[in-house]
């Protein structure tokens, strides 16, 4: 009951806090992963940047986990699931892209080493 919840509270909300922060730092930030050379695109490395290369899909992934324990249904877990395999594709996609078109991010990736989770991966 109780403690189902408020697991899912401070996932959910830990997600979102990581999420509107890595969006307050980096003004490049979008929902399609794209070079934006129209809009002199540089690597953003401030806030939670300086910790993992992938913020953002990072608080989507925790808001994703929080949501089964809030729904409180063993259902909702291979959903769960199934994003957080779908943001582990999409930053290595990503990833991929920016090291091959973006300017200093083999140099960024190479002194933040992790993508979604500090000191782990």
């Amino acid at each position: 009951g109780a403690a189902w919840i408020a697991a899912g509270s401070v996932l959910l909300g830990a997600g979102l806090v990581l999420s509107a922060r890595a969006m307050a730092c980096n003004p490049f930030f979008e929902g399609t992963a794209r070079l934006q050379g129209d809009r002199a695109q540089h690597v953003v490395d401030a806030g939670p940047y300086r910790a993992i290369r992938h913020p953002g899909y990072a608080g989507l992934a925790l808001c994703a986990l929080g949501t089964p324990f809030l729904l409180r249904s063993w259902w909702a877990w291979p959903a769960a699931a199934a994003v957080v395999a779908s943001i582990a594709v999409r930053t290595a996609l990503e990833d991929r892209m920016l090291r091959d078109g973006l300017p200093g991010y083999r140099e960024y990736a190479a002194r933040v080493r992790h993508r979604l989770v500090p000191g782990a991966w």
